[in-house]
């Protein structure tokens, strides 16, 4: 009879437990995603300070030289696609998770 009440107890503790973890693992890539793209933001300012213009959409000229990205060009970590810019603004396009 102890055992089936401890059975129970954990497993309404578990219920509730488990959700939250699974939300801070996903919370967690949503927030990488977002310093990501604040980081290719300003990595694409300093570019068209440097260089009065802004780098290609596909962001493969800046990715190639290592003053601006020396551990390469990051990934969204949410859906592993590669992120783009508007080259009119200067802005990531999407990855609004």
């Amino acid at each position: 009879m102890e055992m089936m009440a401890a059975v129970v107890i954990l497993a309404v503790v578990a219920t509730f437990i488990i959700p939250r973890v699974i939300n801070y693992r996903t919370n967690g890539y949503r927030y990488a995603c977002w310093s990501n793209k604040a980081e290719i933001e300003l990595q694409v300012r300093l570019w068209y300070r440097n260089k009065a213009s802004y780098p290609a959409a596909n962001l493969s000229d800046i990715g190639a030289d290592t003053a601006y990205f020396p551990s390469g060009l990051p990934v969204c970590p949410v859906d592993g696609t590669a992120y783009t810019i508007n080259t009119t603004t200067g802005l990531v396009n999407g990855h609004s998770h």
